[in-house]
């Protein structure tokens, strides 16, 4: 069985081909690039070099937020179109949880993070990958949740440097994820999509970014 992974919900982009367990190919970069522009590319140039044709897949995963808005549409669109143009199923991931992989084997609680802006952020808070908390909220407010765990606390995700003073000031017991760990990884993505369960109905598949999208608050300032 061979699966494509697809992350494009935040500045990261990730992809891979994992056939039977095996990591085939994989592609992982953060330069600040648009993923409308790269990420189709991205797929093609791993396919090619793996020497897979896209009727040969048996399933796709995709991350499906939280992150930016504009990423997790890409990689939504182009997952939904693939799987769809061939038949195949797809399976969403929460990104949060791709983020916290480094902290499979962790003795203690893993947190992966995404800055939201004005001291908020996406948190997704993990116990040997089983979720404890996936939401989008104030940094006191995770603050006070993982003192109330009282278990050292593994720290994920290129967006941890905004917090890490704050993180190191805190009564916790911390530890960080290495360089080479930050990134998301579509592999990771995979193992991941692997124990979960397919969307029942592609069309209907959405993202699940975890705050209310600007327009839906505006309509709703507007209609109180």
């Amino acid at each position: 069985m061979i699966w494509l992974g697809i992350d494009t919900s935040n500045t990261p982009l990730s992809v891979a081909l994992v056939e039977e367990g095996r990591v085939l190919i994989e592609h992982t970069d953060s330069f600040k690039t648009t993923h409308s522009v790269a990420a189709m590319p991205a797929i093609d140039l791993i396919m090619k070099e793996a020497g897979i044709t896209p009727d040969q897949l048996d399933a796709i995963a995709v991350a499906k937020g939280p992150g930016s808005y504009t990423g997790i549409r890409i990689g939504m669109t182009l997952a939904k179109t693939l799987a769809w143009s061939l038949s195949i199923p797809v399976y969403p991931v929460s990104s949060l949880a791709v983020l916290a992989a480094p902290g499979k084997w962790f003795e203690g609680v893993t947190v992966s993070v995404m800055d939201a802006r004005r001291n908020h952020l996406f948190v997704g808070v993990y116990e040997k990958q089983m979720v404890l908390l996936e939401a989008h909220i104030h940094f006191d407010e995770l603050l006070t949740f993982l003192r109330e765990k009282k278990q050292p606390v593994l720290w994920c995700g290129q967006d941890v440097a905004t917090f890490r003073e704050q993180i190191l000031a805190a009564e916790l017991v911390s530890h960080f994820a290495g360089v080479g760990e930050l990134l998301p990884r579509a592999s990771e993505l995979i193992a991941l999509a692997q124990n979960s369960e397919p969307a029942l109905e592609i069309h209907a598949l959405t993202p699940d970014y975890l705050r209310l999208t600007e327009a839906e608050v505006n309509w709703m300032k507007a209609n109180e």
